[in-house]
């Protein structure tokens, strides 16, 4: 742990604003007049640990958890609690004045004495000032990890979609539908010329369409249609091979590239040893909310889990960064069948 402090840069810095802010804290409390010497200690340790806890709850939690997801009626509540419990104990630890032979002359009557009003309003002005800090403190690191996080998919965007575009269009997957469609001719099928322009059109959405940080969903999932016709091309048994889109497609927009690998895993595992194929896959949308359900076999050769790892990993990370609470991932893998869920909240 220590180790990594060291090495971690950003942290190191967090640390260093922390302690700095506290240290400003003690300082301020030990140049108030109103703090006796004998029981400066007793006080400043006191004032030190309920600010603290005041502070850091409202730091690690009701920031990212309330306010963060557009909970502010239950974070200002929480909040004003807090303020007001720790208001109470504020002002227990703030002494009583008692003057001394060379103090100024008493406050008339009328005019309440400033320590009096130091321990009213004191607390609660200097418990805001905490709740204030920290929250602006935690915004600003929260968006400052937010705009690292969407540096690093600009960094990852080529070679992620690189590694999609080798994966997906690699000489295995080329020569045969190559050979497919050489077949086609050579039985002069009327499914030639449409199986040469599927996969020309496949090739130019990848290369060309899916530079855009968004795609419109209907590219997106023409070029599924695609993908499934050169895949059913190549099987021989390919009656249970199926895709079934429901829903009003409008002017939804979809991160480029992100229900492929899903359906890539499927086909590479979904045929078993007698060359059957079983690949269902349903879309549904249902205004900016996508539920995409792929359920393929798992056939009975080994399977390559660093390859399959891989790309179902990068997909789970991509929507992490490219989705963050807007997604629901559900993958479960039965003794013959493998299953995905995915459930996407549209841009």
């Amino acid at each position: 742990m220590i180790k990594k402090i060291f090495q971690d840069n950003r942290l190191q810095k967090q640390i260093l604003l922390h302690i700095s802010i506290w240290s400003v804290f003690i300082v301020f409390n030990l140049m108030q007049p109103h703090f006796e010497s004998n029981i400066i200690t007793k006080q400043i340790i006191g004032l030190l640990i309920g600010n603290m806890v005041l502070f850091y709850i409202n730091y690690s939690y009701l920031v990212t958890h309330f306010l963060l997801k557009n909970k502010t009626g239950l974070y200002v509540s929480c909040i004003v609690v807090l303020i007001i419990i720790s208001s109470i104990i504020f002002k227990e630890y703030v002494p009583e004045f008692k003057p001394r032979p060379n103090d100024l002359p008493p406050f008339p009557d009328n005019k309440p004495e400033p320590i009096l009003r130091f321990k009213l309003i004191g607390p609660i002005a200097f418990n805001i000032l905490l709740v204030v800090t920290g929250t602006a403190l935690r915004v600003y690191t929260e968006w400052n990890r937010n705009e690292r996080k969407k540096k690093e998919i600009e960094v990852q965007k080529s070679s992620t979609e690189l590694h999609f575009l080798k994966h997906q269009l690699s000489p295995h997957f080329l020569f045969n539908s190559l050979n497919s469609i050489y077949s086609l001719t050579t039985k002069k099928s009327n499914d030639a010329p449409e199986a040469v322009i599927t996969l020309s059109e496949l090739m130019r959405y990848m290369l060309y369409e899916t530079n855009n940080e968004f795609v419109p969903l209907k590219s997106e999932l023409h070029y599924i249609q695609n993908y499934l016709k050169l895949q059913r091309l190549r099987i021989a048994n390919n009656e249970n091979v199926t895709l079934n889109i429901h829903g009003s497609i409008l002017n939804q927009k979809i991160r480029p590239l992100l229900l492929i690998s899903f359906i890539e895993n499927a086909f590479k595992y979904g045929t078993d040893f007698k060359g059957n194929t079983e690949v269902k896959i349903e879309i549904n949308i249902l205004g900016n909310e996508l539920q995409f359900n792929c359920i393929n076999l798992i056939g009975n050769r080994k399977t390559d889990k660093d390859s399959s790892g891989i790309g179902l990993q990068n997909t789970k990370e991509r929507l992490e960064l490219l989705y963050p609470e807007k997604h629901e991932l559900l993958i479960a893998e039965s003794p013959n069948k493998f299953t995905v869920n995915l459930t996407l909240k549209l841009d």
